[in-house]
């Protein structure tokens, strides 16, 4: 039984840039086991990004497919792909892209109502306790700092109970010690909610502790490894 949250088939990413077309992925093929934990990482400019948004349903590709938890998300429109991220991913990104103009708590409550649900703040502020926030739920981004921001949209992440969460640099703008914190939290809540994790980094000591690294360079991947052992 085929049991993979991802598969990823010839994947092909061109842009036109100046009238010259951009080839930024080659025929990238790679699958992913629910319930596995995968760090993709490369250098600055190796496609890596790229390869995440498109994993994620946040761009189209120019070529080949991605199969989301059995669903073929290339041909679907920009509103069908929206409602296949909401209902089965969750990502978090170097900047944090909360909402300014909403309180933390309110911030991790909107997956939950892009979806309709009801009585969404009990697990919201469930979710702000996990991450060690309880107490900051009524501030707004501009008020928290780098790491809480962080934690905040960690929350708002798993809100949504996704089978697969997508990490872009999450400690990219952190320090050592709130980095430090802020990836045991996401592997913590990851394990306890039986989540897939696809981890970018660049950073090779996180990379090892995850499960499997792919390595990309020039847009193709040159390295498909397991890790021998989890230091999670």
């Amino acid at each position: 039984m085929n049991n993979n949250i991802l598969s990823v088939q010839n994947l092909q990413k061109r842009y036109n840039s100046a009238g010259r077309d951009l080839t930024v992925l080659h025929d990238i093929s790679f699958s992913v086991e629910e319930g596995s934990v995968v760090a993709l990482v490369g250098p600055s400019g190796s496609g890596k990004t790229t390869l995440l948004g498109l994993c994620a349903g946040l761009d189209r590709s120019s070529g080949g497919s991605v199969e989301l938890n059995g669903i073929l998300i290339d041909s679907l429109s920009e509103d069908a792909r929206a409602r296949v991220r909401n209902r089965y991913t969750g990502f978090i990104f170097q900047n944090f892209q909360l909402l300014p103009t909403l309180t933390a708590l309110e911030n991790v409550m909107v997956p939950l109502e892009l979806r309709g649900e009801k009585n969404i703040k009990p697990k919201a502020l469930d979710l702000l306790d996990k991450v060690g926030l309880a107490d900051r739920g009524l501030h707004y981004p501009a008020q928290l700092s780098g790491g809480e921001q962080q934690r905040v949209s960690l929350a708002r992440a798993f809100s949504n109970d996704p089978k697969i969460l997508f990490a872009d640099e999450p400690t990219g703008n952190l320090d050592a010690e709130t980095s430090e914190r802020v990836i045991k939290l996401i592997f913590d809540l990851n394990r306890e909610m039986g989540t897939t994790l696809i981890l970018v980094t660049h950073d090779m000591d996180l990379a090892a502790r995850t499960q499997r690294i792919i390595r990309i360079k020039g847009g193709t991947i040159y390295s498909d490894e397991p890790v021998n052992s989890m230091g999670i």
